[in-house]
This record gives C-alpha cells, sequence and structure tokens, in this order.
C-alpha cells in the first residue's frame, strides 16, 4: 500500500513537525507527506493522488476535506487525528495518540462507511442548527482558537439566545415544536466525544437526528454528563430519530454547521444519507 500523508498545520494548533517526523520514522508503506496551502487544498491533492490511501493529518475540518476528495474512488481514507474536535475519528475508535493512529495507517484494514449530503454538499460527522451553530459562528468569529475561547463564546451565546420552533420530517414521520438545537449526525458526536447523536452508526445506511429541547441554565451540567457519557438518549429534553431523507425548516436563515464548520443557510435544509461512500481505514473491521 503506498500512502500520502496531508498535513493540516494550522490544526488544533498543534505543532506538526513532531507528528511528521513520527509518520516518517513509523510508517511501514511507501509515503509522501504534502502540507496544505489554503482551503479546499486537501480535496485537492485526495482527488489527484494515486496513492492507495489519503491520510489526513489534522482535525475534522482536514478529515472532511480529504473525504471529499475520495468519495467514489477505491482510495481509502487515514487519519491522524490531531484537531480540537476529531469527531470523526473518535467514533471510528482511531486515537489520538500518534503512534497508535500510525500504527492503524500500517495494519491497513479497510472498511466502508456511510457519509451524509445536506443540499449536496457532503457531511461525515455532523450537521446542526441552533444553539451550537450559534456558538461555532461565534467562534469562528472570535479571532483566538481553543477551549476556553469555546467556553466563552458559548457563555455569551447562551445569554441572549432565544429557542426556534422548528419543523422536522425524518422519512414519514414529521414533528414540530420549539428546540434549542437540532443535530443530524453520520457519527455519534460533535468531537472531545460528546455524543450528541449518541446512538449513530456510520454503516447503518441512516442519520440520526437529536432534537434538544428548550432548558434551563441550571441543566446544563446534567445535560453536559449525560453528553459525556453517551447518554443523552436518556433525558427527558431529548427526542431522536433515524432516517435516510432529513427536512428541517425554520422560520428564518441562520448560522448552521457541516463537521464544526459555520455557515449561514436559509430556512430549510434539506440532508441524505449517502451510503457506503467511502472505504476508511480502521482499528479493526468489526470496529465501525
Amino acid at each position: 500500500m503506498r500512502a500520502v500523508f496531508v498535513v493540516n498545520p494550522l490544526s488544533g494548533g498543534k505543532d506538526k513537525d513532531g507528528i511528521v517526523e513520527k509518520i516518517r520514522r513509523e510508517c511501514v508503506h511507501p509515503c509522501e507527506i504534502v502540507f496544505t496551502e489554503r482551503p479546499g487544498h486537501a480535496t485537492l491533492i485526495a482527488e489527484e493522488s494515486d496513492a492507495d490511501a489519503v491520510v489526513a493529518v489534522g482535525g475534522d475540518g482536514t478529515v472532511s476535506e480529504v473525504a471529499r476528495g475520495l468519495m467514489g474512488s477505491k482510495k481509502a481514507l487515514g487519519i491522524i487525528p490531531c484537531g480540537s474536535g476529531d469527531g470523526l475519528a473518535l467514533h471510528l475508535g482511531i486515537p489520538r495518540n500518534i503512534h497508535k493512529a500510525i500504527g492503524i495507517i500500517n495494519s491497513a484494514k479497510i472498511s466502508v462507511m456511510d457519509s451524509g449530503s445536506l443540499g449536496g454538499k457532503p457531511f461525515f460527522c455532523t450537521f446542526g442548527v441552533g444553539f451550537d451553530a450559534e456558538v461555532a459562528w461565534s467562534f469562528s468569529k472570535a479571532g483566538t482558537r481553543g477551549i476556553w475561547t469555546y467556553i466563552s463564546e458559548a457563555w455569551k451565546t447562551w445569554k441572549g439566545f432565544e429557542p426556534e420552533t422548528y419543523e422536522i420530517k425524518v422519512d414519514d414521520i414529521l414533528w414540530k415544536g420549539p428546540a434549542a438545537m437540532v443535530t443530524v449526525g453520520n457519527v455519534n458526536q460533535w468531537g472531545n466525544n460528546a455524543r450528541i447523536t449518541s446512538l449513530a452508526s456510520v454503516t447503518d445506511g441512516l442519520l440520526d437526528v437529536t432534537v434538544v429541547s428548550p432548558f434551563h441554565t441550571f441543566e446544563i451540567p446534567v445535560l453536559a454528563a449525560k453528553l459525556m457519557d453517551g447518554c443523552a438518549h436518556t433525558s427527558r429534553r431529548v427526542r431522536m430519530f433515524k432516517g435516510r431523507h432529513i427536512e428541517i425548516t425554520r422560520s428564518k436563515e441562520g448560522p448552521a454547521h457541516i463537521d464544526g464548520d459555520p455557515f449561514m443557510q436559509g430556512s430549510r435544509l434539506i440532508a441524505d444519507i449517502v451510503p457506503s461512500a467511502l472505504n476508511v481505514l480502521v482499528p479493526s473491521r468489526d470496529g465501525i
């Protein structure tokens, strides 16, 4: 197997020199290392590569760019997670320990995973609207990265946040009501093991929808604990659905996010599952 490692030098605020040195030293396959130079560059590298595997070295943004360039091909996606969330890697069981992640590349075990599509744009982890999308939008404008900046922006957003009323159609099921946030997941989490779509699978041909109803500030610690324990589906504030085709309607345009990247979106969002969209290198054949 030949591999090309696509390195985002900016993801996660981490110096990649040591990681690149470990890759050169420990990868058992013939390999090439390429650094991204601009947004979208990783997708182009993946599309044009004739390697058997293209390995994203970065966070979920880098992973998503590489994965978009591999869809419809026989090339496999590999991941060396070193971002701030690493949602897809953690769902797949790929550790943040660089030595162990390289070991998964070396073992070259391939599985096939689904992806999602939001209005024709692929996503591999989650997309969402509501509170988390507004936080992602504010965080992107903050000028600094890191967990404390994120917490600060989340608190500022929460103090002025007003839930919206949504109409959500999941295949033939229709739900209407107010919600603090709506998340559609191909994987089970936003990242950092915060499992918002806790029952999601990347091999079942379905998208998971989590609707969080409006809640009080004093409920945040309990909701956060359930999120981190993978038990969000047990909360009285949570409704969950599964389906192949998702339609979300809200009263006005506003922030949304795909795989953590925020953007402005209109009042109607349409998502579909794309079954068996991507080959991926995994810890074991039964790991996803």
